[in-house]
């Protein structure tokens, strides 16, 4: 059992590892040793997660969830098996986690106050009149 949340856990059996052999560095090992793992869970299939847990679950998936609802982690950081197991379970869990927790309330929409729009105005009419200033004067003006 995976405990994601005091109130949410994943049967370990629903959660699918598959081991294939690493890209990148480290040499004679990455040609011998499958240390990448790929880890499996099936969102739509799932029965303990809440609705709306799954639904923001896909969401933060994005490209990592499948057509069929299928969300795959792959995780090739560390050189061991073990290593990426592990990290790999605790993706899980941290996407998981943030799927669980509430969305933020929305933004309320406020008005500006009165001062705050007449200080504007003001700045507006000084930057306007220290621009004006800069031109230069025209024939009939006198100085």
């Amino acid at each position: 059992m995976v405990f994601i949340t005091p109130r949410i856990s994943v049967p370990d059996e629903e959660l699918h590892e598959s081991f294939v052999r690493s890209s990148g560095a480290g040499g004679q090992n990455v040609n011998k040793v499958a240390t990448a793992v790929e880890l499996r869970f099936s969102i739509t299939n799932n029965w303990t997660l809440p609705y709306e847990v799954k639904q923001r679950l896909i969401k933060l998936g994005g490209r990592r969830v499948t057509q069929e609802g299928e969300l795959v982690l792959f995780v090739q950081t560390h050189r061991t098996q073990d290593m990426n197991r592990k990290a790999a379970l605790e993706r899980f869990v941290e996407l998981v986690q943030k799927a669980a927790a509430p969305p933020p309330p929305p933004r309320i929409a406020t008005k500006p106050t009165r001062g705050a729009v007449r200080r504007r105005l003001e700045g507006k009419a000084i930057r306007a009149t220290v621009k004006s200033n800069r031109k230069r004067p025209e024939e009939n003006d006198e100085l």
